[in-house]
């Protein structure tokens, strides 16, 4: 479940790929050394409280995304092995109402242009996960309505699986 904490009026969704870190990334040089560090793929719900994100935190995104439940993750952690991530269908619906529908080939910076670049100003451990950014679609956008409880999200990655999570209130 994804559930909403008190207060929160504009909870978003955004389908992504999640890059799961295997080996300690740090000052990496080149491409080859960031996909190195990779020890798979999965599917992520990035959820975001968008007022939290931008009003209460200056545009600061943590606020915004570290409430409890937000980035469900999986189903599953798919090795590099498996699957060619530079071309992987990403979408997502709400109550089974299609929102996005795009590519991995699509994303404004590759994977390892950002763990190389995240290498460069953090140290990324095994086990961080590494959210790569989400398509057109979201709430975001004034096209769509931001969740409410007994909404229904699904998100999925071709290769990597589909998640579905029912939005909820949080209680005490």
């Amino acid at each position: 479940d994804i559930l909403l904490p008190p207060g929160a009026e504009k909870v978003d969704w955004e389908v992504e790929l999640a890059v799961v870190i295997g080996r300690r990334a740090r000052y990496l040089r080149t491409d080859e050394e960031a996909l190195a560090c990779i020890a798979g793929f999965a599917v992520s719900d990035d959820v975001s409280e968008r007022a939290w994100q931008l009003d209460v935190s200056g545009g600061q995104w943590s606020k915004g995304k570290s409430a409890e439940t937000f980035n469900p993750f999986g189903p599953e952690l798919v090795t590099p092995d498996e699957v060619d991530h530079t071309g992987l269908r990403l979408a997502s619906w709400v109550d089974d109402v299609p929102r996005q529908d795009s590519s991995t080939a699509d994303l404004i910076f590759g994977v390892a242009t950002l763990v190389r670049d995240l290498s460069q100003y953090l140290v990324l451990e095994p086990g961080d996960i590494v959210n790569t950014g989400t398509p057109e679609g979201v709430a975001l956008s004034g096209r769509f309505p931001y969740l409410v409880e007994g909404d229904t999200v699904r998100v999925a990655i071709e290769g990597l699986g589909e998640q579905r999570s029912r939005v909820r209130r949080a209680t005490r």
